[in-house]
C-alpha cells in the first residue's frame, strides 16, 4: 500500500448466472492458476448444494454468510517504547470483505467433504447458520480485541 497516492480500486465484474459483483468478487478469489471457469464451476456447483438442502435462494444464503463472517474490530500490533501492544481498530469495509472471504475460503478448503463444491457449501451453510469455522475466526478475533481494549487510547 503506497503512502502517498491513493489506490484506485479496480472494478470486479459481475458473475454471469447471478449477476452479483459480491459473488464474481468471490468466484476470482477462489481461483488457481486464472482458472476461472473451473472455480465458476465449483461455486456454483456449491450453490446448486445449498438450493437443495436449504430449499431457499442460495443468494441470499451466500449474502448472509458474507455477512455473519464480516469482522468489526481487529488487533494490529504497534511498537511503543520498546513494548509491542496488539491495539484494537475497527476494520474498513473493503477489508472486512477481504478477510471474510478469505476466511471462508481457506476454512472451505481444510474441510473434510469429497469435493470442493461440497466443502465450499457447507462451509457457506455453516456460516449461514452462524456456526463453523470462520465464525469462530471472527468471533476469536473479536475476543482478541476486547481484551486488548486497554490499549484503545494508542491508536494511530
Amino acid at each position: 500500500m503506497p503512502r502517498r497516492k491513493v489506490v484506485i480500486k479496480k472494478k470486479t465484474f459481475p458473475d454471469s448466472k447471478y449477476s452479483s459483483e459480491l459473488i464474481g468478487q468471490f468466484i476470482n478469489k477462489i481461483m488457481f492458476s486464472g482458472k476461472k471457469s473451473t472455480a465458476e464451476r465449483c461455486f456454483y456447483n456449491a450453490m446448486d448444494t445449498i438450493k437443495r438442502k436449504l430449499k431457499t435462494d442460495p443468494t441470499e444464503v451466500f449474502e448472509k454468510a458474507i455477512e455473519n463472517v464480516k469482522p468489526m474490530v481487529e488487533v494490529r500490533s504497534r511498537r511503543i517504547g520498546g513494548a509491542t501492544y496488539q491495539i484494537p481498530i475497527e476494520v474498513a469495509p473493503h477489508r472486512q470483505l477481504s478477510l471474510t472471504m478469505r476466511w471462508i475460503i481457506n476454512f472451505s478448503r481444510k474441510r473434510s467433504e469429497k469435493t470442493y463444491a461440497n466443502k465450499l457449501a457447507g462451509e457457506l451453510m455453516d456460516a449461514y447458520q452462524n456456526k463453523g469455522n470462520s465464525i469462530k475466526r471472527k468471533e476469536d478475533t473479536h475476543k482478541m480485541a476486547e481484551a486488548n481494549k486497554a490499549f484503545a487510547h494508542y491508536k494511530y
